[in-house]
């Protein structure tokens, strides 16, 4: 028997203008293993599939009326092993990754000032090469940007509640076959 779900409802945080993103990261931070999140929002939060479907879990939404959505964050089997700070998650397991060219030290910057750094820099990279971040939080829409535009990426939290992501600069001559 599964244990019962960890109910999170943040909708009166996202009605009063707050991110809830914290305080779903710690509900999921004291789950028992197995036990699935069920939160409720005002929105079905995408960017937060991407980050819990790479920590293990598979999510189930489903619209329960006036706007508001019920996602059930399910673990898909043992969640990934926290990685130490300066050993970034394998995102890209099985490639040979450069060392990065260069580090942008973004953690003191507000939003959404890191992620356009981040980005300037990875597009400023030749193709293959790659580059390291440090940033104030998880870049969750930083992942997103990266993903669509064909950019590879790892990244570990760091000790200091901060997060230290490598990207990889798109390589063009894989895509043509060369």
């Amino acid at each position: 028997m599964s244990p019962a779900p960890y109910d999170l409802d943040v909708r009166p945080i996202l009605r009063e203008g707050g991110e809830p993103f914290s305080v779903i990261m710690a509900a999921v931070a004291v789950l028992a293993p197995g036990q699935p999140l069920r939160l409720l929002t005002t929105f079905k939060p995408l960017p937060l599939f991407q980050v819990l479907g790479a920590r293990g879990f598979d999510a189930a939404a489903r619209e329960i009326g006036g706007g508001d959505w019920e996602v059930i964050f399910t673990p898909a089997g043992a969640p990934p092993a926290r990685e130490a700070a300066g050993a970034p998650a394998a995102r890209d397991a099985g490639h040979d990754w450069p060392e990065p060219e260069f580090e942008l030290d973004l953690r003191d910057l507000d939003p959404p000032e890191p992620m356009v750094r981040a980005l300037e820099g990875v597009e400023s990279l030749s193709a293959g090469r790659t580059m390291a971040a440090l940033l104030p939080r998880e870049p969750v829409f930083l992942f997103e940007e990266l993903d669509q535009r064909g950019h590879r990426w790892r990244g570990a939290f760091l000790p200091d509640d901060g997060y230290r992501i490598v990207v990889r600069a798109k390589d063009v001559s894989k895509e043509s076959g060369t």
